[in-house]
């Protein structure tokens, strides 16, 4: 079943798809400060210009999903699209945030490059189609609900709604309690339905709600995933960075730290250009 759309897509001034370099999306999980926020994009710019990719810092200025009610979510809209905006300007990297509802999707729209839409509310229709029509970069997560030929119902609503660039990541599926299963195949199911795909290694290894009220993770994996992906078949990645992971706010267990992160991003880059994928 296509998407009716045509690869490759734009991102923050680059083409996405077959073909093309390796798109990588990273950064900490929220805005814990944001002395914290501009140190890892001042960080993570200075490894991914290293290593010669296409680049977008990744913040959440509100986790509005979280396990428990108790848990740290950000500085809000307000606060948080401030300091995203100093950082595009400072930092001189394009940005990428998450919204939960229409109401923050104008005020998004205004900031940052990339616009994502979380996995849980990935069949929200008045969701997709308000942030498809900002004509920014869309970041559709699939939800850990939705098979992956399904996802293509989802990115059809971006498309119709006047918008071709459209990026759709996996980020797991789940299965049975407390865990997420990455089927491989899935990768070739969405790109057979002609869209863009990204792998978040990280969020695939989470085990939800499995942390006493908090969701846990296997880091140990990140790599193992992120490089299957790759030999699967992708167009970009998704990592969530943080300096001291075991001290992070949110989703620690998941995070790579910076070496970690530039090891899998090496790894990847090395797997596509053996497989053809990564252009010179």
């Amino acid at each position: 079943m296509s998407a009716s759309s045509s690869l490759p897509i734009t991102l923050c001034g680059h083409k996405v798809g077959p073909g093309q370099k390796l798109f990588v999306i990273a950064g900490p999980d929220s805005i814990e400060s944001e002395e914290m926020a501009l140190k890892h994009a001042h960080l993570l710019k200075g490894i991914t210009s290293r290593l010669g990719v296409p680049y977008a810092f990744k913040c959440s200025y509100d986790k509005a999903n979280r396990t428990s009610g108790k848990s740290f979510r950000g500085p809000g809209l307000r606060e948080g699209l401030r300091i995203l905006a100093r950082i595009r300007d400072e930092v001189g990297v394009p940005v990428l945030t998450d919204v939960h509802e229409t109401s923050h999707v104008g005020p998004a729209s205004e900031v940052v490059d990339i616009i994502q839409i979380p996995a849980f509310l990935c069949r929200q229709t008045d969701l997709v189609e308000a942030v498809a029509r900002t004509g920014k970069g869309v970041n559709l997560k699939k939800g850990q609900f939705v098979a992956p030929k399904d996802i293509v119902h989802s990115a059809r609503k971006a498309f119709e709604a006047g918008n071709p660039n459209v990026l759709v990541t996996e980020r797991g599926s789940s299965f049975g309690y407390n865990n997420l299963v990455v089927d491989m195949r899935g990768f070739a199911q969405m790109r057979e339905a002609g869209l863009a795909v990204c792998f978040d290694a990280t969020h695939s290894v989470q085990l939800p709600s499995a942390g006493n009220g908090e969701t846990a993770g296997e880091r140990k994996f990140v790599s193992l995933l992120a490089r299957s992906a790759a030999a699967a078949g992708i167009d970009a990645l998704f990592t969530e960075v943080h300096e001291d992971p075991d001290r992070a706010l949110c989703d620690g267990p998941c995070s790579l730290n910076p070496q970690m992160f530039e090891d899998v991003v090496r790894n990847v880059l090395n797997i596509r250009r053996v497989l053809g994928h990564e252009p010179s």
